[in-house]
């Protein structure tokens, strides 16, 4: 199982951080040791001060392909869930600013908080679905499907053009505007729809 994830696949999102609008999917990856489940505590590490959260749709694949065909992408998942991508900002600033590569900064341990998943029969259009983040009760997050620059099928045959994909693979598919900081003591709350999915303590 890998984790690949999209940076800069809202358009709102990409102004808040002052970043270049992307001509193809920016593509990411985290470890299998960044993915937290069952709603299990984050931990806040050591080496950063300046961690953000990222609420995201998160898609599941369900079979093997390689070179796939756009139009054939929606066969390769079978459910959506939610996922937070925390972001060390101190360390990606720090990384960027030197035109070096920020792993590390998404990548760490427990970076990838992920909801259970829904399989896509819960959803009448994949192209407008509502998801949001509430942290400590206030609404910091609200996106939709439909606002993302690249579909769910155009990065699935864009990242399978270069990495093979896999049953089991998660795929992150971008965050809207929002981000921000988190600080011990808060709680983070993922909906998709009126559905709440995520509930993570910041410890």
């Amino acid at each position: 199982m890998k984790i690949l994830a999209i940076g800069r696949n809202y358009v709102e999102h990409i102004k808040e951080l002052n970043n270049e609008r992307p001509d193809e999917p920016v593509i990411f990856t985290k470890p299998d040791t960044a993915m937290v489940r069952n709603n299990q505590p984050f931990y806040f590490p050591d080496f950063s001060t300046d961690i953000h959260y990222e609420v995201e749709l998160v898609l599941r694949l369900c079979k093997m392909g390689k070179n796939i065909h756009e139009k054939f992408a929606h066969t390769y998942y079978d459910a959506i869930g939610l996922g937070i991508d925390f972001t060390a900002r101190d360390l990606q600033t720090k990384a960027k600013n030197k035109g070096l590569p920020w792993a590390l900064a998404k990548g760490f341990d427990g970076s990838a908080p992920v909801s259970e998943f829904l399989p896509l029969s819960d959803f009448k259009d994949i192209n407008n679905i509502n998801f949001s983040l509430k942290v400590d009760g206030q609404v910091k997050q609200q996106g939709n499907s439909s606002l993302m620059l690249f579909s769910f099928n155009q990065i699935i045959s864009y990242i399978s053009k270069f990495i093979t994909l896999r049953s089991g693979d998660l795929i992150f598919t971008g965050t809207p505007k929002g981000v921000g900081q988190i600080k011990i003591g808060n709680i983070l709350e993922g909906y998709i729809e009126d559905k709440k999915l995520l509930n993570v303590e910041i410890r």
